[in-house]
């Protein structure tokens, strides 16, 4: 696929005292194995096994529903501020 030392490669150092997660394919470190799952869905597609194919497909669904839940909250939070904005206006006016 692409050039693992690429300068597009997000910084993937886990913290010294964390239990580390290594992909056995690139030896890139990942402090959490749902981001090692991602990461072997997404850079090693051909190379995975059933069980791999399961834990990505898991670890996708589970990203996209906290994506899902955050937009919902950031789209409360700005109704919510713009209402409160209009309604300071329409009490100072």
């Amino acid at each position: 696929m692409t050039d693992s030392n690429s300068d597009t490669d997000p910084d993937t150092r886990a913290p010294p005292d964390a239990a580390s997660h290594v992909c056995e394919r690139c030896g890139r470190p990942f402090a959490r194995g749902e981001y090692l799952a991602l990461h072997r869905g997404l850079r090693h597609p051909s190379d995975l096994s059933a069980a791999e194919r399961e834990a990505f497909e898991a670890a996708r669904e589970e990203e996209e529903a906290d994506l899902r839940r955050f937009r919902l909250l950031a789209l409360a939070a700005l109704v919510a501020l713009y209402f409160g904005f209009l309604m300071t206006y329409a009490v100072v006016t």
